[in-house]
C-alpha cells in the first residue's frame, strides 16, 4: 500500500451518475511544492504502486495523492457489459481528472503518470495547458505499436490460462473489471488509429518523458515522439528496466524526476 495514511473515497458525478473514487494522500502534509498525483497503468490501482509514491514524496518533500481510476482498485467497478470507447483516455483526462481535482481541492498539480496513466496526463496538460504545473510521463503511449498489441494479447492469455486473475485480485475488489475493461479496448481493431501526438503541440508546462530501454509494452518511438512535438521536454531512457520504472529502476527514477520537479518555474 502507497504510505501510511488511511485509504478513502470520494464521490464525483461523472456523466450524470456517480462514481466512488479511492484516494491516498502520501508524503509531507504540509509542502511548499504542488501536490504531485499519481495516475496508474492499465491494471493498476492505489495499492499496485505500493510503496513508490510514499518514497518519492518523503525524499523530496512534496505532497502526493494517489488514487485508483474508475473501475480500478476499490473504486466503482465497471459493469461486465461496459466497454471502454476508444476514446476512454480522453475522458479520463478531460472529465474525469477536473471533477476529481475540485472535488480534493488540487490546483496547478505535477501529473506523475504511468503507462496508460501517463497517456492520460499529457492529454489533461494538453486539454488544460495553464492548470499543470509539470508533467513526468513514464513509459507512456502516444500511438499504438504492434509490441504493445502483442503484449496485451500476451497477458489476455495469461489471465485466462493462469493465476494472473488471482493475483490482480490483490490489487482489485473486481479483477476482471479492471482487466477486461483495459484488455478488450486495447485489442479492438478500431483501437490501432489511437494516436495523440497531434494534441502534444498544446502542453506548455515542463515535461520529463522517461522509458525503460527492455519495456516489453513500446519501443523508444513513444517518448522520442514526444521530443519530437515538444522539443523542450526532456527525456530519460533507463537501462536494465521495462515497463515498469518505478519497479525495476526506482532510486534512479525518484532522483531523476524529483530533480526535474524541484528545478525552478521554466
Amino acid at each position: 500500500m502507497a504510505g501510511e495514511e488511511t485509504v478513502r473515497f470520494v464521490e464525483i458525478d461523472w456523466r450524470g451518475r456517480p462514481i466512488r473514487l479511492e484516494y491516498q494522500w502520501v508524503g509531507e502534509r504540509e509542502s511548499r511544492f504542488p501536490t504531485v498525483v499519481f495516475l496508474h497503468e492499465g491494471l493498476g490501482s492505489v495499492s499496485m504502486w505500493k510503496d513508490f509514491p510514499e518514497r518519492f514524496c518523503r525524499e523530496h518533500g512534496f505532497a502526493g495523492l494517489v488514487f485508483s481510476r474508475y473501475g480500478y482498485g476499490r473504486s466503482t467497478p465497471r459493469p461486465a457489459e461496459e466497454r471502454w470507447p476508444v476514446g476512454f483516455m480522453h475522458a479520463q483526462a478531460r472529465e474525469v481528472l477536473p471533477a476529481f481535482f475540485e472535488a480534493m481541492g488540487v490546483q496547478r498539480p505535477w501529473l506523475f503518470g504511468h503507462s496508460d496513466g501517463a497517456s492520460i496526463a499529457l492529454l489533461h496538460a494538453a486539454a488544460f495547458p495553464q492548470s499543470v504545473s509539470g508533467v513526468v510521463a513514464v513509459a507512456p503511449h502516444i500511438l499504438v505499436e504492434q509490441l504493445t498489441v502483442d503484449s496485451i494479447a500476451q497477458a489476455r492469455e495469461a489471465f485466462l490460462a493462469t493465476d494472473l486473475r488471482a493475483k490482480l485480485g490483490r490489487y482489485h475488489a473486481d479483477a476482471d473489471s479492471a482487466f477486461w475493461g483495459w484488455n478488450q479496448i486495447w485489442l479492438d481493431p478500431a483501437f490501432r488509429e489511437w494516436n495523440i501526438e497531434g494534441e502534444l503541440d498544446k502542453i506548455a508546462c515542463p515535461v520529463l518523458a522517461v522509458q525503460g530501454e527492455e519495456d516489453e509494452y513500446g519501443t523508444l518511438e513513444q517518448i522520442r515522439g514526444i521530443k519530437r512535438r515538444l522539443p523542450r521536454a526532456e527525456l530519460l531512457v533507463l537501462p536494465r528496466c521495462g515497463h515498469s520504472p518505478h519497479r525495476d529502476q526506482p532510486q534512479a527514477l525518484i532522483e531523476k524526476a524529483g530533480g526535474f520537479m524541484q528545478q525552478p518555474a521554466r
